[in-house]
C-alpha cells in the first residue's frame, strides 16, 4: 500500500513556490475563483491533447510526470527538470497553447 502524501502547509508552499503569494495570500473567495480559471484551462482539449502528446512522445516527459503523480518529484525543481528534458519543441507548442487561450 503506498504511503499517504504528507499535508503540507499552505503559506509555507506559497513561500516557496510563489514569494509574492506568500507576502500577499488570496482570500477564501479569490482562491476559488483562481482555481476555477486554472481548471477551466487546464482541462481545454487543447491542453488535454498536449499533455497527451507529450506523454506519447518523450519518455523523458513520461519519467517526469510518472514521478510527479507518485509525489516523488517535488514542484519546487518541477520546472528545472522539464528544462532538462530538452524537449523545446512540446515547450514551444505549450507556449503557443497557452498564447491563443490568454
Amino acid at each position: 500500500m503506498p504511503k499517504p502524501l504528507p499535508l503540507l502547509d499552505p503559506l509555507a508552499s506559497a513561500a516557496v513556490c510563489c514569494p509574492p503569494l506568500a507576502a500577499s495570500p488570496l482570500s477564501a473567495a479569490e482562491a476559488q475563483e483562481l482555481a476555477a480559471r486554472l481548471k477551466a484551462g487546464f482541462f481545454r482539449p487543447r491542453c488535454t491533447r498536449l499533455l497527451i502528446d507529450a506523454l506519447s512522445s518523450s519518455a523523458k516527459i513520461r519519467a517526469v510526470m510518472a514521478d510527479l503523480v507518485a509525489g516523488t518529484q517535488p514542484y519546487r525543481t518541477l520546472r528545472r527538470r522539464l528544462m532538462a528534458t530538452m524537449e523545446f519543441r512540446l515547450a514551444w507548442s505549450w507556449w503557443r497553447s497557452i498564447q491563443r487561450t490568454a
